[in-house]
């Protein structure tokens, strides 16, 4: 299978081969004849994988894809060009420009560029979901993703991992904080952004940091 990912991640996923076969071989089983069995799309799966571990600068952490048709194409809180912008992406532009007012102007969902340009590790814990049903491939992905998050824990130094919410909190233990640095907020849906993190000031946190390991801030237009 063709995973279109960067040619630096080749050796793990050739580590993960197997396990990736066994993945698919039980997503395809477990939806056999649904005209939709998952999001997003096989071939935009690994989409976040396009960047060379070697370069990334911040990993923000999702759940998983969004579950309704059009949305998911393999970066966490990102969307397509041409569909509406969700709440909780919403939430994020809001308070970018809370914290650098009149900088950024956020007219679609897209944040391709903050993966190819900024280089934004834009992972989520689970990379497929069953239509309309929040986290049904969680627990497919879990063993892998963890590996994702301790292979660049391992292998890449000074990223910024930027995690929000409880659940992406969680995975601060397979982060080495030696070699890295740990910045969690609440989550911006909108069932919890009002509970912290609104006024939070965490993308100049991000910034701060990156400025502190001499790298250059995040340009976070999209």
């Amino acid at each position: 299978m063709n995973y279109n990912i960067h040619p630096d991640w080749n050796i793990f996923f050739e580590t993960h081969n197997d396990e990736l076969n066994n993945i698919f071989s039980s997503i395809d089983s477990h939806n056999l004849g649904l005209e939709k069995p998952y999001y997003p799309n096989k071939d935009d799966i690994f989409n976040a994988f396009k960047i060379s571990p070697k370069d990334i600068k911040i990993c923000l952490l999702g759940q998983d894809p969004y579950q309704n048709e059009g949305l998911a194409h393999g970066l966490s809180f990102s969307v397509p060009n041409g569909t509406k912008i969700p709440p909780s992406l919403i939430n994020i532009f809001k308070e970018i420009n809370t914290e650098y007012p009149n900088k950024y102007n956020f007219t679609h969902g897209n944040l391709e560029l903050w993966s190819s340009r900024e280089k934004i590790f834009l992972l989520n814990a689970a990379l497929s979901v069953k239509p309309k049903l929040s986290n049904s491939h969680a627990k497919l992905w879990t063993n892998f993703t963890d590996d994702v998050i301790i292979y660049l824990s391992n292998n890449c130094p000074n990223i910024v991992f930027l995690l929000l919410g409880k659940f992406a909190g969680s995975k601060d233990l397979l982060i080495d904080e030696e070699k890295h640095i740990i910045i969690k907020g609440v989550h911006p849906s909108p069932l919890s952004v009002h509970k912290g993190f609104f006024n939070s000031n965490i993308f100049i946190k991000v910034d701060d940091a990156l400025i502190g390991q001499n790298k250059s801030p995040v340009n976070w237009q999209n």
